[in-house]
């Protein structure tokens, strides 16, 4: 009889524990369920919005990483292109979240090449943020552009991006009031949709504004330039990733819309020339910024990586000979250390020079030739932070253009998929699955805030520096650490040509 007693409680125990095993199981199932549901439709996250429940387990990675990376993974500064300490601080940016930290800094602040700015001893009183004043561009265009802005949204095509991305960072720009530069995809409505200002973008391949034989279309040309947004028009002639080499966009990218926007044959691979057919040297060039600056009536300049000078010395003298309203209005000088574009391997890491060396060769060349004030200058190449962006202006930059922090801004996990058509955060994808993750409401905002919070801090560098504008900043104002890890000023690195008075 004790042995049936217990042979009916154990019968009753493992039934017990069989439903228990089924309601947990049938709870678990529909937890999942609901959490599925939940992350398809949020709206702020676009990894849990494409990939729904099995994109938590990133996040928990992401938090178990902050006790065992010092064991397992690297460390918030080693990796590239951008580290993780990087990474972060735009997110927060784009997010308007806090951004201080506590217990001092995690960079190495001996490392050779990080920068410092030199603060006043008697900073003026008010306000810590010093706001920047208009810039005129093309003073000799029927349409003179002032801008305030110096930090904007640097060349990215729509093809190389989604549409979702173009309309994120369309409306993010004109809510912080910056430009954004089209790329050399073509104008597409994307671009136009957020009401911001536009610099409209000349690629080798002359897409959007290219006759069938893949020369300038001053038609074409004209009606786009007819928009009261485009402001500008940039002549590309290289760019960061692969100088020397004409832009690609695969045949996987290559939509119905993309190929009518572009000119082009829709669902094949999509080669630029590496160089613009009707320039061939600094003659030819100048002839084509007239050529535009006069049919537009728009300012008027050229994009380039370089590899030493000789080519703007060639087109300073150029200019001096046919009068001075012959130069470009600006110059975008990309460092070798540009990326968003796919490239050989070769090209991006061992072709050009990159920004630390370029930008004060092609300022000093400029002074020398007194085609400074005449000349803006534009620089992109991996400034993604307030201290990058300050580093550019007080080696004399204008405006500063970023690609990479605004992607980031958009979402961008560094995944290093841009080629594929696979970006897990929709933003340099064609796929509408993928798009679906990047909600344009949200990431607009996200973009707006980071414009809004790199200029922010910069004004405090400035403020702090006791200078009454961003631009004000000179090579006076930072020092950069050497290989020995003591600092030097940078106008002892780069010092300026003879005669220069700093402001």
């Amino acid at each position: 009889m004790q042995s049936t007693g217990f042979a009916h409680w154990l019968v009753v125990l493992v039934e017990t524990f069989a439903a228990l095993f089924v309601l947990l199981l049938a709870v678990a199932v529909v937890v999942i369920a609901a959490v599925w549901v939940v992350d398809r439709n949020q709206a702020s996250n676009a990894v849990l919005r494409n990939f729904p429940v099995i994109g938590h387990f990133r996040y928990g990675f992401l938090r178990l990483g902050e006790f065992f990376r010092q064991y397992l993974f690297s460390s918030d500064r080693e990796e590239l292109p951008f580290n993780r300490a990087q990474r972060v601080w735009v997110y927060r940016a784009a997010k308007n979240a806090e951004n201080t930290n506590a217990f001092g800094s995690t960079r190495d602040l001996r490392g050779e090449g990080v920068p410092f700015f030199v603060n006043a001893a008697f900073p003026s009183l008010g306000d810590h943020h010093v706001e920047p004043q208009p810039v005129r561009i093309g003073p000799y265009a029927r349409e003179p552009y002032d801008h305030a802005a110096f930090f904007n949204i640097s060349a990215m095509s729509f093809g190389a991006l989604g549409a979702p991305a173009v309309r994120a960072l369309s409306r993010g720009a004109a809510k912080a009031g910056i430009w954004m530069d089209t790329g050399e995809g073509g104008l597409a409505p994307y671009h136009l949709e957020g009401g911001c200002d536009i610099v409209f973008e000349i690629g080798t391949a002359k897409y959007g504004v290219r006759t069938p034989d893949g020369r300038l279309d001053d038609g074409k040309l004209t009606a786009i330039c007819a928009h009261p947004q485009v402001k500008m028009v940039s002549i590309k002639l290289g760019q960061g990733a692969k100088p020397g080499m004409g832009g690609l966009l695969p045949a996987a990218k290559v939509t119905p819309e993309i190929a009518e926007i572009r000119g082009i044959p829709a669902g094949q691979d999509s080669q630029s020339p590496n160089r613009h057919l009707d320039i061939g040297n600094v003659s030819q060039l100048l002839d084509a910024i007239r050529h535009i600056r006069e049919l537009t009536g728009k300012p008027t300049g050229f994009k380039a990586v370089f590899g030493d000078m000789r080519m703007i010395e060639e087109l300073c003298d150029e200019v001096r000979q046919r009068g001075i309203e012959s130069a470009p209005d600006f110059i975008i000088v990309d460092g070798s250390e540009g990326g968003t574009g796919a490239a050989p391997q070769t090209l991006m890491e061992g072709v050009g020079l990159p920004l630390h060396e370029a930008l004060p060769a092609l300022i000093d060349t400029l002074i020398v030739k007194d085609l400074r004030e005449r000349v803006k200058v534009i620089c992109s190449g991996k400034r993604i932070t307030a201290y990058d962006v300050a580093w550019a202006l007080s080696m004399g930059a204008d405006f500063v253009n970023s690609a990479r922090g605004f992607m980031l801004a958009l979402g961008c996990i560094q995944s290093l998929q841009c080629n594929r058509n696979t970006c897990p955060t929709g933003i340099t994808t064609q796929d509408p699955r993928l798009q679906r993750g990047l909600v344009v409401t949200d990431k607009s905002e996200k973009v707006a805030n980071y414009a809004r919070n790199v200029m922010h801090e910069v004004g405090i560098i400035a403020h702090s520096c006791g200078v009454d504008d961003p631009r004000q900043l000179d090579r006076t104002h930072c020092r950069v650490v050497g290989d020995d890890g003591i600092s030097v000023p940078l106008v002892k690195l780069f010092p300026y040509p003879s005669g220069h008075k700093v402001a």
